[in-house]
């Protein structure tokens, strides 16, 4: 049923998508100096965020005995001791600790303003089937199938606890089909380490729990939106099935449950200060766990230093259906990251694209990118190559 609403969308909406585009890339933000002072590149992992979901007035899904919000939150502050122990090097920090609700946009504006290094939001699945079970780990993108649709529908519904959702969020409608297609506009900066990351927790939490492996995904949520870092959003199972509730309100499951996300943080964290990730070819929309034990296997390894350079990078900051002066005040923190003299714009039939930087590593790339998300929250990587805009996809294996 959604294939063919999504299949009338690209059609029929393709008015929507540009207003929203434009809508979504035009804003600009600016960063605090707390935040700024903190910008110098960082060749370990020294910051990770840990959102527990829901909360508060917001119970998230309900089982028979138990509520998401309290779940998550156990198995939240036990990942948090367990990188503690093991790390003492990595400041843990919570979007919450205790039993309060925190907006969805104010979630990502904790871990902007640590300058975390990786974010993970954790939550507990639902289904009307209560036999289905297992743990499903996402990575920012468009849903492809109706069931990513109706995780990311779930989730998202916890804006209607925040009084000014309707203009915070531009008007969208978690329900909507319509109101997902901004996302279809954009491209998450650290899709291949979010990926590789959400690999790794599925990986082992299947590994040491015998829990039923369901993949990595991909769908829209807006807890994961605004961040500027890799991160995935953790279904650590379904507090719908039975068996699955008595697991999950467990402090044997919970642990175990901890210490798969603990054993992906710490395997991450080497890859991370290697800059080496592991990404499937696969384009399913339920995305198998990468294997990432040597080159041998039917993974990839991605080496962001070893791209094609005879393709560009830049940063994507705005689009807009008019030409924008480039003194015009949309650029006027493109100073303070001293890529004013690099803007360029790009005419794609009737919309204008403007970018900032250059450089054919993509490695750079992504540490330009992160600068540029603190005052450019909703800006990402693109492709030039021979003077146009390709797709990233296309370049980046």
């Amino acid at each position: 049923m959604y294939k063919n609403i999504y299949q009338g969308i690209v059609y029929k909406f393709s008015v929507v998508l540009v207003v929203l585009s434009c809508i979504c890339m035009s804003k600009t933000y600016a960063v605090d100096e707390q935040t700024k002072s903190g910008n110098e590149k960082k060749n370990s992992l020294t910051k990770i965020v840990i959102d527990p979901g829901h909360g508060g007035q917001d119970p998230g899904a309900l089982g028979k005995n138990h509520k998401e919000k309290d779940v998550v939150l156990a198995v939240a502050l036990k990942v948090g001791k367990l990188i503690s122990q093991r790390f003492p090097d990595v400041d843990v920090i919570y979007t919450r600790n205790t039993d309060v609700f925190v907006p969805l946009h104010e979630r990502a504006e904790i871990a902007n303003r640590h300058n975390a290094e990786l974010f993970i939001s954790i939550h507990a699945n639902a289904n009307k089937n209560k036999d289905i079970k297992g743990i499903e780990t996402y990575a920012m993108g468009l849903h492809k199938n109706e069931s990513n649709f109706d995780v990311a529908k779930k989730e998202n519904a916890a804006i209607i606890f925040e009084k000014d959702y309707t203009t915070r969020y531009e008007g969208f409608d978690p329900n909507s089909a319509e109101s997902y297609i901004m996302f279809s506009s954009m491209q998450n900066t650290y899709l291949i380490q979010s990926l590789d990351f959400a690999g790794l927790v599925q990986s082992n939490s299947s590994r040491y729990n015998s829990a039923l492996d369901r993949g990595v995904r991909q769908a829209g949520f807006l807890v994961l939106w605004k961040t500027a870092m890799p991160g995935v959003l953790v279904e650590v199972g379904f507090i719908s099935n039975p068996d699955e509730e008595r697991y999950l309100s467990s402090e044997t499951g919970q642990m175990e449950i901890a210490n798969g996300i603990a054993n992906a943080i710490g395997e991450y964290k080497k890859r991370f200060e290697q800059k080496t990730f592991y990404v499937k070819n696969n384009d399913d929309s339920a995305l198998k766990t990468p294997v990432y034990q040597d080159n041998t296997d039917s993974g990839t390894v991605v080496s962001v230093e070893n791209v094609d350079e005879s393709v560009n990078f830049k940063i994507q900051i705005l689009t807009s259906q008019k030409k924008v002066s480039k003194k015009d005040q949309v650029f006027k923190h493109c100073k303070k990251l001293k890529l004013n003299n690099s803007i360029a714009e790009y005419r794609i039939n009737s919309t204008y694209k403007y970018t900032i930087g250059n450089t054919n590593q993509y490695l750079q790339a992504v540490e330009l990118a992160s600068e540029v998300k603190k005052y450019y929250p909703q800006a990402f990587i693109v492709a030039v190559k021979d003077g146009q805009i390709v797709p990233l996809q296309s370049v980046v294996k």
